[in-house]
């Protein structure tokens, strides 16, 4: 157990729980990878797809006893939530890019999670094992992205290392900071993406230079928030949230959590995203939200 948040403290959800991960990276480093189950092992996946594809990878739980700082306004206060992290594999004729890292693999080693006030973190399959699983290991992934830099986002991101670093360029800014490098363990977790190969954008950026996958700029959760727009030839277009909305809710009622760096940006971007989805037709995915996560397919099934 960890020393308490309180529900009505302003929070930057990067930094949740990580005072407990000192102790559990011990237990990690005794604990082997996690290795592909022969009895549900899938076939490797090609490294030429003819046509992209989208999988869907789950990368832990958030299980939230008062959801009271998800919106400034009080919307959820005394509510109690179950929510996904999901991360998302593209993979396109050109290259592989990741999109958000989730929670780190680390916490996979406490069975029963990790709790910290409001939250209990839970990790049931670790990132580097599900990808391995379908044969696309970090090492291999040529591009990397993120919505923003908070905790439930980086988690894993120094296992991208190797990759090409796509990322809005306040969003980077923020990331490498003076004050970010103050929270040592914080910053542990994605500091290598530091002398990664990197590409900023401003307002967006397509991955592949065919209007494939497109990240688009949507600040206000934090400085350099971004959104990623899948267009696949059977399943149309998908639109990914990032945390510009935790929940369904949120979407509809347009709620601000209490520790976005700017309101107003943040509900700029609202209308920015409601517009997008609107002009592409997009399939719009909160990445937090459960009933969402459990409409998709889940490697080494896709979209595609």
């Amino acid at each position: 157990m960890v020393p308490l948040l309180s529900p009505s403290r302003t929070i930057d959800m990067r930094f949740l729980i990580l005072p407990s991960l000192a102790a559990l990276a011990a237990a990690a480093c005794a604990k082997a990878p996690e290795a592909p189950a022969k009895e549900d092992a899938a076939p490797p996946i090609e490294r030429t797809v003819d046509a992209m594809r989208l999988y869907v990878m789950d990368c832990g739980r958030i299980d939230v006893s008062n959801m009271g700082v998800f919106d400034r306004g009080g919307a959820y206060e005394g509510q109690a939530r179950s929510m996904v992290d999901s991360c998302y594999l593209v993979r396109h004729p050109k290259g592989d890019l990741m999109w958000d890292a989730g929670m780190p693999d680390s916490i996979n080693a406490a069975p029963e999670g990790v709790v910290d006030g409001v939250f209990k973190i839970t990790v049931p399959k670790t990132l580097q094992g599900q990808l391995e699983r379908i044969g696309a290991p970090p090492a291999a992934i040529e591009f990397f992205s993120i919505s923003h830099s908070h905790f439930d986002h980086v988690g894993n991101a120094n296992l991208f290392k190797d990759a090409t670093f796509i990322v809005h360029e306040k969003e980077r800014e923020h990331m490498f900071r003076e004050e970010a490098r103050k929270d040592a363990q914080a910053f542990s977790g994605y500091a290598d993406l530091e002398a990664a190969k990197n590409t900023t954008f401003a307002d967006s950026y397509d991955v592949f230079g065919d209007g494939k996958a497109i990240i688009v700029a949507m600040p206000g959760h934090t400085p350099g928030h971004s959104v990623l727009l899948v267009n696949l030839e059977h399943s149309g277009p998908i639109l990914l949230s990032g945390d510009l909305y935790h929940l369904a809710a949120a979407r509809e009622n347009k709620t601000i959590p209490t520790f976005n760096t700017d309101a107003d940006e943040t509900l700029a971007s609202m209308e920015k995203f409601e517009q997008l989805a609107r002009d592409s037709g997009a399939r719009v995915i909160i990445q937090h939200e459960t009933a969402d996560f459990e409409n998709l397919p889940r490697a080494p099934a896709y979209l595609d």
